[in-house]
């Protein structure tokens, strides 16, 4: 429905792009987009009692959110309006409650150091141990996962012993069967002692936040509250506004609300 200058889009799925789509093309000061939740939280509120509804956030903070582990909102519709300028509201189809309004970034959101808490559920890690650093062997390897039209997330390599490296990437459990498969026969021939070790029951846990460019010690209160919780954390990844870490599986739970009370999302503003 078309209010003014407002749209409206109740959604079903994957209705939100569609939403996002016809909002810009005929210019629409906002899209509503009515779902069954109030907004976007501040974290999972089924897994973080005390996680909190956020007024505002920047389109890069929601496609972070959403491409780890957020279900609110698909990451290309997301992407959509940010390249066309389009502010959107997610809004709950069964009241009247004011919802997140997702828009630009503004000086003022810096101020959050972090927005939200996520988790991607589902996780495996592959590992290729002994693989001999030469020019070409991480393009073979990662050539044959792209063949195979499968999605990897995190990636860390360390160049080990004797010439060899050992490179480890995350992706879905489901992908980890083709995986391996396709990677068994893309390093055949390669080296001797080159082992794929494949583990899955793991989860990724990730802090998101404009505010991290101008804060400093982020990092350090994250892996600190895991710490003293005891949580283990198997490998890290950072980008500008992310920082995101993987955790056995067994610890996922109380790994998403130990980083929420670390950066005291419960309790700080939110704008």
């Amino acid at each position: 429905c078309l209010v003014g200058s407002e749209m409206c889009i109740r959604d079903r799925g994957g209705s939100d792009l569609t939403a996002i789509a016809l909002a810009a093309a005929i210019k629409a000061d906002v899209c509503q987009i009515y779902t069954d939740v109030d907004g976007v939280y501040t974290a999972d509120p089924r897994l973080v009692p005390d996680a909190r509804k956020i007024p505002v956030i920047s389109y890069e903070e929601m496609l972070e959110m959403a491409s780890s582990g957020s279900k609110v909102m698909q990451s290309r519709s997301v992407e959509f309006a940010n390249k066309y300028g389009v502010p959107f509201e997610v809004r709950n189809s069964m009241n009247q409650n004011p919802g997140t309004l997702v828009t630009r970034e503004t000086m003022n959101m810096e101020s959050v150091v972090i927005r939200g808490v996520s988790l991607e559920k589902d996780q495996a890690k592959i590992t290729i141990a002994a693989l001999p650093d030469r020019p070409g062997n991480a393009a073979r390897v990662f050539s044959a996962i792209g063949s195979a039209h499968l999605n990897i997330d995190m990636i860390v390599q360390n160049t080990g012993r004797d010439g060899e490296a050992r490179i480890s990437f995350t992706l879905h459990k489901n992908d980890l069967k083709k995986a391996r498969e396709v990677l068994e026969e893309a390093v055949r021939g390669i080296g001797e002692r080159v082992e794929i070790l494949a583990t899955d029951g793991i989860a990724k846990v990730s802090a998101v936040g404009i505010g991290m460019r101008s804060h400093s010690g982020v990092a350090a209160t994250m892996f600190k509250a895991l710490g003293d919780a005891g949580i283990n954390i198997d490998m890290i990844s950072t980008s500008e506004i992310k920082i995101a870490v993987i955790v056995d599986e067994k610890s996922q739970e109380n790994a998403i609300r130990v980083v929420h009370q670390a950066f005291r999302l419960h309790e700080a503003p939110l704008v």
